[in-house]
This record gives structure tokens, C-alpha cells and sequence, in this order.
């Protein structure tokens, strides 16, 4: 436990100092690492602890991120105010779709989420007078906090990723250590025992499924502010893949697997994207060669290659 403590501190430590030896344009990548980090562990609460495999959690991501973007933009430029009605949206859409999701299992959950998420990305994109169709909505400027705390430059918006990503995976981290984050532990193992021994297997499903939409939502928020946009793209299919690889290729039913698959995954595709248009297909091959010869992520090889090591 103090190996892994004294990790903890130490990375703790080079994220705050981070913006003092890291160029904009780097300080900038890793805010990006640190939203889909919340964003694939969001997803894992349903994946890996539920055993729910979604290929819609862009809806919640997307909605949020629309819905701050339509109240700065239209209505009022109160950033709380905002932010509380992102994080009411997704969590409203993840009551909405839960009873209809939660009738299935495996791969046809999988293609209800999708189908479902495809409906919220056609609305976007058809409802030009609301949404700005395919041209989206730019022009969100980064708020100003306390009357005087201005998140416009890097810095400042980084240090405010990193408080609200760092609470939130803390909030998680004691979620699934819970009795709740135990139940739904057991009801991903076998449902049908966890019903002998008395759980409502539904109840506890669509409560993750609410808390993952609730923290996909909060995801949306942050990634507005970061690019000063939003469109159709934030819903997309490719999105809500592109979170599922981000969690298959760290290790689902972890909370550092989703951060580790969600670090590599930023890093690749802008490093990759800056040679070759084909991300997407490259995106693609790196979850075929996870699944066949990583199929518990690159988490689940750190015991093994220390495993093989030791013996």
C-alpha cells in the first residue's frame, strides 16, 4: 500500500507542477488527457463494474456540453448556473434512457445505447436554427470565476481541470469501494445470484447508469470550455467508441485503467493525426490487437510482466 501511496504523491506532485516545465501547447494536451480521463472512468462505472457495455455514452457527454454552450451563447454568461443545468441535462437523459436501456443485455444493450444516442446526434445535427446543424456552435469563451479568477489562459484553466477531474475521481474512487460500487461488482459477476440474495439488480443498474451519465456530462462541460466549441461531433458514434477504447485498452473494472487508456489514446491520435489522415483506421486496429492479445488491458499486464519478472 505505501508503494503505491508514495506513487500517488509523487504524480500528485508533477501534475500541480506541470504548467512550470510543460509549453503551452503540452499543458494544453494533458487538460485534454485529464477530461477524458473522467470521461472513460464514467463509462467504466458502466463497463467494467456493471458489466453494461455502452456505445451511446456520447449522448451524456455531447448534451452537457450543448446545453452550456446554448445558455452562454443564448441566455446568461453565469457559469454555475450553466454547469448545474449541463450536469441536469445528462443526468435528466440518463433517467430517460435507463428504462429503456436496462431491458437488454450484451451485445443488444450495446446496440440500443447506440441507437438511442444516434437519435440526440441527428436532433443536433437536423435542428440548425437551435444547435447550428453541422457547423456547431463556437464562440464559448472560458468563464471568470469569483468576479476576478479568469480561466482564459492555459494555466489557469488547467489548475481548474485538475481540482474539479481530481474530486470527481475521487468521488468515484469511493463510490465503487462502497457497498453500492460492491453490489455492482457482484451483479457484473452474476446477476441471477445477486437477485437470490435479495439485490433489485435493476435498481442498482440504473443507478450507475445515472452516476455514469452524470459524470460524462460533467466531462461535456469541461471539454466546451476547453475547445470554445461544440457541435454534432460530441455525440457521434466515433466519440462514444473512441471512450470505449479508451477503457478496453487501460483495463475496465479499474479506476487507473480508464486514466492510462485515456492518456495514450490523446497523446496517439495527435501525434498520429499530425501525419496521417487515417486516425480512425489506426484507431481501429489498436482495438483489435488490445483484444486478442490484451484482452484485460494494458492494466492487467503490469501483474503479469511483474509476474514473469519476479519467477
Amino acid at each position: 500500500m505505501r508503494p503505491a501511496l508514495a506513487v500517488g504523491a509523487v504524480g500528485g506532485l508533477l501534475f500541480l507542477a506541470a504548467p512550470s516545465f510543460l509549453s503551452s501547447y503540452y499543458l494544453g494536451l494533458l487538460t485534454k488527457m485529464l477530461i477524458f480521463a473522467l470521461f472513460a472512468m464514467s463509462l467504466d462505472l458502466l463497463l467494467g463494474y456493471t458489466g453494461l457495455p455502452s456505445l451511446g455514452h456520447a449522448a451524456y457527454f455531447g448534451l452537457g456540453a450543448y446545453t452550456v454552450a446554448l445558455l452562454q451563447l443564448r441566455v446568461m454568461k453565469n457559469f454555475w448556473l450553466n454547469a448545474l443545468a449541463g450536469l441536469a441535462s445528462a443526468v435528466v437523459l440518463a433517467l430517460g434512457f435507463g428504462p429503456l436501456t436496462l431491458r437488454a443485455r450484451g451485445d443488444y444493450f450495446l446496440m440500443i445505447t447506440l441507437a438511442l444516442a444516434q437519435v440526440i446526434w441527428g436532433i443536433a445535427f437536423g435542428w440548425r436554427s437551435m444547435t447550428g446543424g453541422d457547423d456547431g456552435l463556437p464562440g464559448i469563451a472560458r468563464p471568470t470565476l469569483a468576479g476576478s479568477w479568469s480561466l482564459a489562459g492555459e494555466t489557469p484553466f488547467y489548475y481548474f481541470v485538475l481540482v474539479v477531474c481530481g474530486l470527481a475521481m475521487g468521488l468515484l474512487s469511493i463510490i465503487v469501494r462502497s457497498p453500492f460500487g460492491k453490489a455492482l461488482v457482484g451483479i457484473r459477476e452474476s446477476e441471477t445470484r445477486m437477485r437470490v440474495l435479495g439485490y433489485n439488480v435493476w435498481a442498482y443498474q440504473y443507478g450507475a447508469s445515472i452516476l455514469a451519465g452524470f459524470f460524462a456530462g460533467l466531462a461535456g462541460i469541461l471539454f466546451v470550455y476547453y475547445n470554445g466549441y461544440v457541435g454534432p461531433a460530441y455525440l457521434s458514434i466515433i466519440f462514444s467508441a473512441q471512450v470505449l477504447l479508451m477503457v478496453i485498452l487501460g483495463g475496465a473494472g479499474t479506476l487507473f485503467g480508464p486514466v492510462l487508456g485515456a492518456g495514450i489514446i490523446v497523446l496517439l491520435e495527435n501525434l498520429i493525426s499530425a501525419m496521417t489522415e487515417r486516425w480512425l483506421l489506426i484507431l481501429g486496429t489498436i482495438y483489435v490487437v488490445v483484444t486478442l492479445f490484451a484482452p484485460q488491458g494494458l492494466h492487467g499486464l503490469i501483474p503479469r510482466a511483474l509476474r514473469g519478472h519476479l519467477g
